[in-house]
């Protein structure tokens, strides 16, 4: 009687407060029933984005939200008062939602007793039943884990962890942490364009001020990167199995007048062009296969030589370069990232690069003086010895003309191989290796491992390493050198060598999904800043798959339903396409369509003239275009 007392006490509030009206910043107390802290009076306002006010978000909040999401709402607050409505919830959540009678047809539809339904969905499926939810589709949310308050909570989530982060926004005299929310939002539920102009667009604020915050305002990145990696290294999940993955990143849309940019070799185009180049670290853990773990921890921009010369120095200034910053190759800009990495203290059981990296004798070196696994794809043209080689340099033999040689040679007379020669030996042993289980199958290829010596350039003795070649293809292979114990085992060593791959995931989902792509920076404050909001980004988009991975209730028959040992994850753009269900991006209204296509149009005209007037063209005021 108590439970249902206080329901109708709720819709009388709301609709009271929609009688009334209300302001539209809410101050008023929200409602204190679990996580879904909602304001009746800003839902009862209609159509509004929830964002922090501008006092940092502190006191109240801008509520975007359809008349429906009151039924959500109301359904929530029941499911945690009334536990006797809870299993009808759960068997149904569609009837809370708008359009309960069409989503029990719909429910019909989806099940074995329609077209397309039960067992025909996975495409695989077992047809005899197994219990009462073997005969429910697959298409069923329910069975996934997946509820409408998982989509309503996701502002909160993405609320407090930007809390979490405030005081990195920070300055001597303010802190605009409030624009921080509103970059992390726009690069969340954005599809594309992610610029200044876009986000500041969808969270209603003048593009000149997230410019401004991103551009100009001295807050510190690196603090807020530094707390991001505090956070991994305190997440027990990652305490053990965890990969640094080293990579580089290049934006072909940069300006000469840029910091960083230049000519310069572009991996992903393949090409020389005008680019800018970063290198960065990515944290993978793949202890559970199906609780994946991948994020960016940390970057730094890498600056040509030619950004040095005393030419440079005017523009080094208008970047706002570091003084203190001195030119390093992008070898040494990864060797400088995996020592921060060990100073901050983040777990982690090896270091794996490509063959950019890889090819380094010095950086393998490094790693190896370290103490550090790795496990670094080489070109196929890499020199090995099967067998020790005696390294000096040949004493002449008296009465040989000729200059007198100066370069260490195997002396014992020990023959180098290119890695591809070795591949391609009858005494090369191969062996198929279930390396994982992946959402599109197995990662089942054929493995050979060897011993082999290479030398470095001015020494005597060779290093010893293991040669690891996989098989991709019938005719394509690809090949690392690891400084792994020698009692390592070939299962140990796949999967090291199959690391990589979330490097282009990770890269994949900061630069596609988290809007790293979108970049605009022509200072370096500007390049740090976008750096650190997309970690952040990552950072958050790893947390909340992981949890939901761990907390979600699954049909435990899904498996046996769909005939697949692992279930999907969740991908940054299922998160996105939650969040964006409780915080729609906002749709202008004519005149500010209008507005907006004036300011467009204006923008470009001022572009034009600015054009013209560094080209010395100079035109009067009267003269035709």
């Amino acid at each position: 009687m108590r439970n249902r007392v206080w329901i109708i006490i709720l819709l009388v509030v709301w609709l009271g407060q929609g009688e009334i009206g209300g302001s539209e910043i809410s101050t008023e107390p929200m409602l204190t029933g679990g996580a879904e802290q909602f304001s009746v009076a800003s839902l009862a306002k209609g159509d509004r984005e929830m964002v922090p006010t501008s006092d940092g978000g502190r006191s109240g909040w801008v509520v975007w939200s359809r008349w429906e999401k009151l039924a959500a709402l109301i359904a929530i607050q029941v499911r945690r008062r009334l536990p006797w409505l809870a299993r009808c919830a759960c068997a149904y959540s569609g009837v809370w939602g708008r359009g309960g009678a069409r989503s029990k047809r719909q429910g019909r539809k989806a099940t074995g007793r329609g077209r397309g339904g039960g067992e025909r969905a996975c495409g695989q499926g077992h047809t005899q039943a197994v219990g009462q939810s073997q005969n429910e589709s697959v298409l069923e949310p329910h069975r996934w884990g997946l509820t409408t308050e998982m989509s309503l909570e996701l502002p909160e989530r993405l609320s407090d962890f930007w809390q979490r982060y405030y005081d990195c926004f920070g300055t001597k005299t303010r802190n605009e942490g409030h624009y921080a929310y509103h970059y992390l939002s726009g690069l969340l539920r954005l599809e594309s364009k992610r610029n200044y102009t876009k986000i500041a667009l969808a969270a209603g604020v003048a593009a000149e001020n997230i410019q401004h915050f991103m551009t100009n305002s001295p807050w510190s990145g690196w603090r807020a990167i530094e707390q991001v990696q505090e956070e991994v290294k305190a997440t027990p999940a990652l305490a053990r199995g965890s990969v640094l993955v080293i990579d580089e990143s290049a934006d072909e849309k940069a300006g000469d007048k840029s910091v960083g940019a230049g000519r310069q070799h572009n991996g992903r185009l393949g090409k020389v062009d005008m680019s800018q180049v970063g290198v960065f670290v990515a944290y993978v853990n793949l202890v559970q296969p199906d609780r994946a773990w991948w994020t960016w921890v940390d970057g730094e921009l890498y600056l040509p030589e030619h950004w040095f010369s005393p030419e440079m120095a005017e523009l080094r200034q208008q970047v706002g370069l570091p003084p203190a910053r001195k030119f390093l190759t992008k070898l040494e800009l990864a060797w400088q990232l995996v020592q921060r990495i060990l100073t901050k203290g983040l777990p982690f059981e090896a270091v794996a690069f490509d063959d950019l990296y890889g090819r380094s004798a010095w950086l393998r070196d490094k790693l190896n003086e370290a103490n550090l696994i790795y496990m670094a794809d080489v070109p196929r043209t890499s020199q090995v010895y099967l067998e020790k080689p005696v390294l000096g340099i040949p004493t002449p033999k008296p009465g040989q003309p000729g200059p007198k040689p100066t370069r260490i040679q195997a002396l014992n007379g020990v023959k180098p191989l290119a890695a591809h020669q070795v591949a391609r030996r009858t005494d090369t042993r191969w062996q198929r290796i279930r390396v994982r289980a992946t959402e599109r199958g197995q990662l089942n290829d054929p493995f050979a491992v060897r011993r082999v010596w290479t030398i470095r350039e001015a020494q005597t003795e060779p290093v010893q390493e293991w040669l690891v070649i996989r098989q991709e293809a019938k005719n394509r292979y690809n090949y690392a050198f690891s400084n792994a114990p020698a009692e390592t085992s070939i299962h140990d060593l796949a999967w090291l060598k199959c690391q990589r791959y979330f490097v282009e995931r990770s890269n994949q989902d900061a630069k596609s999904e988290a809007g790293w792509a979108e970049l605009e920076a022509r200072k370096y404050r500007a390049w740090v800043h976008h750096l650190a909001l997309v970690i952040l980004v990552t950072w958050f988009a790893a947390q909340v798959k992981a949890e939901w991975a761990q907390q979600a209730l699954r049909d435990p028959t899904l498996h046996q339903h769909c005939a697949v040992d692992i279930l999907p994850a969740l991908s940054m753009a299922n998160i996105r396409l939650l969040l964006r269900a409780a915080l729609p991006l906002p749709q202008p209204t004519p005149e500010q369509a209008i507005a907006q296509v004036t300011q467009h149009l204006v923008n470009r005209t001022r572009s034009r003239r600015s054009r013209l007037n560094r080209q010395g063209v100079l035109h009067p005021a009267n003269a035709p275009p």
